[in-house]
């Protein structure tokens, strides 16, 4: 786009691991800790009996499926994932966790063949095989040309923004982090001389204005400031006060985006004075086709976020409808469409955000 605009292409959590890991053509050691599942390919199994059989091995383009046609077309200056897996070979599965997810390095052509310019790794599944996995995750990242952030070796890493240099000498800084309210422990936290995660103990104004601290000494006039939050629990639509408040603080401060995390659903935007707020972006990929217990949230409908950004003016908000079918992307019907656009709608007013269905199947954003 022009030095006046520019687009970002954002998404909820990206799940490689586990379930996804054994259809693509490296597949890593099946084995699970689970309470009730043993092995990782029976969560492919589930996926079959809901949808139908998949073909093994897929292409590395596979999980991705149809929403690789939209960001060719859109292109976008910069498009920013949670990369929510740890990378790793390692056994060291994290005691007091139910769940974990890893992929094996050598799948990792199934990420990079989206090209995401940042993988955001403060979420609460980065460090599932330990201190030695979360090492193995950032080294196979790097290998393969990865910008990361939110997780690194030390805390000044783990806080250090991922940096896109973009037309017209402009950057988009990716400051990412996470919260206990997602699931993430005290432990996991990066501090001096000992890897981690950004942590934030909880949504205050104080944290808020740390945060605002380091925005403020990294961004140039010009530049664009994407704060990738990992919060909240998995499912409801429920945005709570202190998330708000949190969230209004860091536009205040100079934040564009605040590029929300961890729901496995869409949760309500904001369109908040010249700025963004993405309470809950929901998953992109994930293993969880076939699993029984929250249907009435439809979390096998997907979003793709489009922002605009402009210079005289707040960010702009498209997002492009998918559903999960066989562990594959693809375009969402008319009606899976307009059923998100009217749930999110609805439960976007509390927080002044409108949401309507465009031609083309497109979802937008309002203030309302």
């Amino acid at each position: 786009m022009g030095a006046d605009l520019l687009t970002l292409a954002l998404c909820g959590d990206v799940m490689l691991g586990r379930g996804v890991d054994q259809i693509l053509p490296r597949p890593g050691d099946p084995r699970l800790c689970e309470p009730s599942v043993g092995d990782a390919r029976d969560y492919v199994a589930l996926a079959e009996k809901a949808s139908g059989p998949i073909p093994r091995p897929v292409g590395y383009e596979w999980p991705w499926g149809e929403a690789l046609d939209v960001l060719r077309e859109v292109a976008p200056d910069a498009w920013v994932v949670n990369l929510e897996t740890a990378v790793t070979r390692c056994d060291d599965f994290a005691p007091g966790k139910s769940v974990h997810y890893r992929m094996n390095p050598e799948n990792l052509p199934a990420l990079a063949v989206a090209r995401p310019d940042v993988c955001v790794l403060a979420n609460n599944h980065v460090l599932d095989f330990g201190r030695r996995g979360l090492a193995e995750t950032l080294d196979a990242l790097a290998r393969a040309g990865l910008r990361t952030a939110g997780a690194g070796r030390d805390e000044e890493e783990a806080w250090r923004p991922a940096i896109v240099n973009v037309a017209g000498g402009r950057s988009v800084l990716v400051f990412a982090f996470g919260m206990p309210s997602s699931g993430i422990p005290p432990a996991w936290a990066a501090a001096p001389g000992r890897s981690g995660v950004a942590y934030v103990p909880e949504p205050s104004a104080e944290q808020a204005r740390l945060i605002a601290e380091r925005v403020r000494r990294a961004k140039r006039p010009g530049d664009v400031v994407v704060a990738s939050v990992h919060w909240g629990s998995n499912w409801g639509y429920e945005v709570s006060r202190d998330q708000i408040r949190f969230a209004r603080l860091l536009v205040d401060a100079g934040v564009d985006v605040v590029h929300g995390h961890s729901s496995h659903h869409p949760r309500p935007a904001e369109p908040y004075r010249n700025g963004l707020i993405l309470y809950g972006c929901g998953d992109l990929i994930d293993d969880y086709e076939g699993i029984a217990g929250y249907e009435e949230y439809r979390d096998e409908l997907r979003l793709l976020h489009l922002v605009t950004i402009r210079r005289d003016g707040p960010p702009r908000l498209r997002m492009v409808p998918l559903r999960a079918r066989r562990m594959r992307l693809e375009r969402a019907g008319h009606a899976d469409a307009a059923w998100l656009a009217a749930v999110l709608d609805r439960t976007g007013r509390r927080v002044g955000g409108r949401v309507a269905l465009k031609p083309g199947d497109v979802l937008t954003l309002r203030a309302g």
